[in-house]
């Protein structure tokens, strides 16, 4: 069959890679794609934003499975044109999306499903958001814009005039756009985060191995929130037990309550959660498969993924097997261009690729990249997800980062604590 991948990161040549494993797969297609992606599907000149054009290439190549790598075509309706088209989609509809589209919308929904989740005022006039900052007293908040921020819309305030800040940032200066218009201020969670990825179709809930994201900028967890400096898989913190509160109080109830507003889900519920003293809380919900959890997830499934989201696609994920995978962990190393989260250039041309395509058990996943003159170049803040599968994750660690060392540009950078929250 036909596949057709959507979206231009790490995430979609992760996708890409591990489809084209699929003995079921006699091509794959990638819309817009990257340089990653080229060497290893056919990419397509089509912005993921076009969804009449991406609709109209799929029927015109007879593409078998889509699959919507992004939150933004999911949020837009992208799958439901798919859809409508008679393709087969995995991914989630436009008002299931909405659980990612609209943070004070998965507020609500976790209210109404019981779910654990941080107490949390949400506010569409700064000036009330202003007055309730100030009658309250010093403590720890998060300040979260409403809407999508490519994973950077996330305030970690330490004190009162933090937050206030926070919120003229988001809401006044509009430092994330139409984003901000509405914030969600909530209380600070202390423990560690983990990301909890599932596939859900109908009544039906497959969780995938167990990751953990390094959403700050910097080692030690310091500096601004990015989309994800890298993540490991397994992680530890979540025992079996844990895992069976998680889907019991969390993943089932979510998925019972969507379908009790008439927004079924079918795609990847992806459950940023906080384990704390009082157990795991959630932090947000994501629609589609995390970036960068899916690099050291995917490194480590066995089970074939095209028969696994097409049975998502056609709601007959109950007939899956359970999931296989190499009982070995992974490690994602992102390295990214100078200036991100903030400004970043672009075109940088990158050297080394090839170097490290030749360390075993490592692969190298093109984020930001794309081709210049016959070289690859630097596209994007988050350029490259380098990831290794390892006996321990200590070995995966120093796997991930032996290759990083071989690859080079002008300005890159990464994290160097990757995977120490595991130890």
């Amino acid at each position: 069959m036909k596949v057709l991948v959507i979206g231009q990161g790490g995430r979609e040549h992760a996708l890409v890679w591990k489809l084209t494993q699929s003995d079921s797969v006699s091509q794959v297609f990638c819309a817009p794609g990257n340089a990653g992606t080229q060497s290893e599907a056919t990419n397509v000149a089509i912005r993921v934003s076009d969804i009449p054009k991406m609709v109209a290439f799929a029927k015109e190549e007879s593409i078998r499975l889509a699959v919507i790598g992004p939150e933004v075509p999911l949020v837009a309706g992208m799958a439901d044109a798919m859809r409508e088209a008679g393709i087969a989609v995995f991914g989630p509809s436009k008002a299931a999306a909405e659980l990612e589209g609209s943070k004070s919308f998965a507020k609500q929904m976790m209210w109404k499903a019981n779910v654990p989740t941080a107490k949390s005022e949400t506010f569409s006039n700064f000036e009330a958001a202003e007055a309730y900052l100030e009658e309250r007293e010093e403590q720890p908040l998060v300040i979260k814009a409403d809407g999508l921020a490519a994973g950077k819309g996330v305030l970690i305030c330490d004190t009162k005039q933090e937050a206030l800040d926070g919120i003229k940032s988001l809401m006044k200066i509009k430092e994330f756009g139409d984003a901000g218009k509405t914030v969600i201020i909530e209380e600070k969670l202390i423990g560690q985060e983990v990301s909890i990825l599932a596939i859900v179709s109908g009544s039906t809930i497959i969780p995938l191995e167990t990751s953990q994201d390094h959403k700050a900028a910097y080692d030690g967890d310091k500096g601004p929130n990015t989309g994800g400096m890298g993540a490991y898989s397994p992680a530890p913190l979540v025992t079996d037990a844990l895992m069976d509160e998680i889907i019991e109080k969390i993943l089932v109830p979510m998925v019972n309550v969507m379908k009790i507003e008439d927004r079924p889900f079918n795609g990847v519920l992806y459950a940023g959660l906080m384990i704390t003293n009082q157990g795991p809380k959630v932090l947000e919900f994501n629609v589609r498969f995390g970036d960068p959890e899916a690099q050291p997830v995917l490194m480590r499934l066995k089970t074939d993924l095209a028969q696994l989201l097409l049975a998502a696609a056609e709601e007959r994920l109950d007939e899956m097997e359970s999931l296989e995978w190499d009982e070995r962990p992974a490690v994602c190393v992102v390295m990214a261009s100078e200036g991100y989260p903030g400004d970043y250039e672009k075109g940088r041309v990158i050297r080394g690729l090839g170097e490290a395509a030749e360390l075993a058990d490592t692969k190298v996943f093109h984020a930001g990249t794309t081709s210049k003159d016959g070289e690859v170049v630097t596209d994007g803040g988050r350029v490259l997800g380098v990831t290794a599968i390892g006996d321990s994750i200590s070995d995966a660690k120093l796997k991930a980062y032996q290759a990083v060392k071989c690859i080079r540009w002008d300005g890159a950078w990464c994290r160097k604590d990757i995977s120490d929250k595991a130890r």
